[in-house]
C-alpha cells in the first residue's frame, strides 16, 4: 500500500507551490541560474520553503501548511519577495507565469538531478517542452477514499478554473490563439490530463501499485493529471491553474479550490450524471481544449451534462456554489478578487511585442506585494 497521512492535518489546510522564471533584469531572457536563488534565501526564516524545478531557469516556491487563505495570502508575497532580492542580488529578476513570452523551452538546461535526467530521457521532446508553470493547490483531506470521492466532485468544475487562470498566450514568442498554452503543453505528458473515472481510491492505488510493478512509473508523483491525490502528504493536489502573475490571485485560486472541495465533500455539487458512463471525463476532454482556447470566453459543457454555456456563466455559477463554504472557511473575501469575464492572458495581449509582455509580467509579478524581509 502506498504511504498516506490523510486526516493528520486539519481538513481543508492549505499547502500552495507556485513556478517562477529567472530573468536577466535587462534582457528578459530566462537565465539558468536557480543555484542562485536557492543559495541567497539560505538560511532566511520564511513561511515556507524555495526548491528547484526541471529548469534551471526555474524555481518553485512553496508555503509551509496554512490553516486559512489568509494565511496562503501572507506567505506567498513574502517567498516571492525574499527570491527577488536574491535575484536581484545576482542582476536578475523573477516573473510570474505560465509560459515566458519568447524563450525557447527546448533550449533552457535541465537541472542536473537524477530525476529530471531520467525524466527527460524517458519522455525526450515532449519533457523538453515543458516550458510551462502552474499554480498548484495542496488540500487536507480527511481520508483516503474521501480524497478519491472530493477528486471525483470537482474535476469537472476544474476547466472553468482553467478558463479564469488562463496566463500563457504566448509561447516561444509567438501568439497562436491560445489563452493557455500550458494546457496543451502540459497534456503531452504521459499521465496527463484528466484522472480515469476509478470507482475508489483503492481502485486507483491498485492501478498505480501494478505501473510501479510493471516499471511503468516510479511512484504517483510521475503522474501528471489536472488533480490528483498526494497521499504522503495527506492532501488532493489540484494542478490545472496557469501560474497567476499577481500573487493576490494566486490566493484567490487556492479560496475557490478550497471551498470547492469543502462543497464537493458536504453534498453541495449539483451534478447529475446519470446519463454520462464515463462520469464525464470525455466531456472534460473537450472543456480542457476549450478553456485552453478561450479563456472566459469559451463555451463549455456543463458538468451536469444537460447544456452548453460560457465559460463566464459558469464561473458566476461555482462562484455562488463555493461562497457558503468560502465564507465559513474564512476565504470568501478572496473570492471577489476573481472577475468571471476576464483572465491574466488578457493583459498580456495588450503588449505588441513579446518582449514588452515579458516586461509587465515582471513588473506585476512584485506590484501591490509590499512586504519587510526581516
Amino acid at each position: 500500500m502506498i504511504e498516506q497521512h490523510f486526516g493528520e492535518s486539519s481538513p481543508f489546510s492549505l499547502g500552495v507551490e507556485e513556478e517562477l522564471m529567472i530573468l536577466d533584469a535587462v534582457t528578459f531572457e530566462q537565465v539558468a541560474a536557480v543555484d542562485k536563488i536557492l543559495s541567497g534565501v539560505e538560511g532566511m526564516d520564511l513561511p515556507g520553503g524555495v526548491k528547484t524545478e526541471l529548469f534551471a531557469s526555474v524555481f518553485e516556491t512553496n508555503t509551509n501548511v496554512c490553516a486559512t487563505v489568509g494565511e496562503v495570502d501572507e506567505a506567498l508575497p513574502v517567498l516571492r519577495h525574499a527570491a527577488a532580492a536574491a535575484a536581484a542580488r545576482e542582476g536578475l529578476a523573477i516573473g510570474a507565469a505560465a509560459t515566458h513570452p519568447f524563450a525557447l523551452p527546448e533550449a533552457q538546461p535541465i537541472v542536473k538531478e537524477e530525476r529530471y535526467v531520467t525524466f527527460v530521457g524517458y519522455g525526450g521532446i515532449t519533457v523538453r517542452r515543458q516550458g510551462v508553470q502552474g499554480l498548484h493547490v495542496h488540500i487536507g483531506m480527511p481520508s483516503a477514499e474521501e480524497c478519491w470521492q472530493c477528486l471525483d466532485a470537482i474535476v469537472a468544475w476544474l476547466p472553468v478554473v482553467l478558463a479564469l487562470s488562463a496566463n500563457s498566450p504566448w509561447y516561444a514568442g509567438a501568439l497562436n490563439g491560445m489563452a493557455s498554452n500550458r494546457a496543451p503543453v502540459l497534456a503531452e505528458l504521459p499521465r496527463a490530463g484528466v484522472p480515469p473515472a476509478f470507482a475508489s481510491y483503492a481502485e486507483w492505488e491498485a492501478w498505480v501499485e501494478r505501473l510501479v510493478r510493471l516499471g511503468v512509473t516510479e511512484d504517483y508523483t510521475r503522474i501528471w493529471w489536472d488533480v490528483r491525490p498526494h497521499p504522503k502528504l495527506g492532501t488532493l493536489e489540484v494542478r490545472v491553474p496557469d501560474q497567476p502573475t499577481d500573487v493576490h490571485l494566486s490566493a484567490a485560486f487556492t479560496a475557490v479550490l478550497q471551498a470547492l472541495c469543502a462543497t464537493a465533500l458536504a453534498g453541495g455539487l449539483p451534478r447529475d450524471q446519470s446519463a454520462l458512463g464515463d462520469r464525464g471525463r470525455a466531456d472534460y476532454v473537450q472543456n480542457r481544449w476549450s478553456a485552453a482556447r478561450f479563456g472566459p470566453r469559451a463555451k463549455l459543457l456543463h458538468p451536469d451534462g444537460q447544456s452548453y454555456v460560457l465559460a463566464t456563466e459558469l464561473a458566476t455559477e461555482l462562484l455562488a456554489l463555493v461562497r457558503p463554504a468560502a465564507r465559513e472557511l474564512g476565504g470568501e473575501a478572496f473570492l471577489d478578487r476573481i472577475d468571471p469575464s476576464s483572465c491574466e492572458a488578457d493583459l498580456q495581449l495588450t503588449s505588441d511585442t513579446a518582449q514588452g509582455a515579458t516586461a509587465d509580467i515582471v513588473t506585476r509579478t512584485l506590484a501591490q506585494s509590499s512586504v519587510r524581509l526581516g
